[in-house]
């Protein structure tokens, strides 16, 4: 019995770093996402003639990106606790 108890254990610690890895991959893949994205309005910003449109996207990519890195960051340091 005390051995199925420490089998479990072990496997509930095991699923939850699993899951919190999973949240820092899957917040590290929308924020470059969103970095690449901020990168191609700001290139259509500059030869276009929605110039000012493209730029306020570009600015929201940016902000959004910023917002799952710093997700990722903190999936990262619970996955590590």
């Amino acid at each position: 019995m005390k051995k199925l108890l420490i089998v479990l254990s072990g496997l509930l610690i095991a699923s939850t770093a699993a899951a919190q890895v999973g949240t820092t991959v899957k917040e590290s893949g929308k924020a470059v996402s969103e970095t690449a994205q901020q990168a191609g309005d700001e290139v259509k910003s500059g030869v276009g003639h929605e110039k000012a449109e493209n730029k306020a996207k570009a600015k929201h990519h940016k902000a959004k990106a910023k917002a799952h890195a710093h997700a990722a960051k903190e999936a990262a340091k619970e996955a590590t606790k």
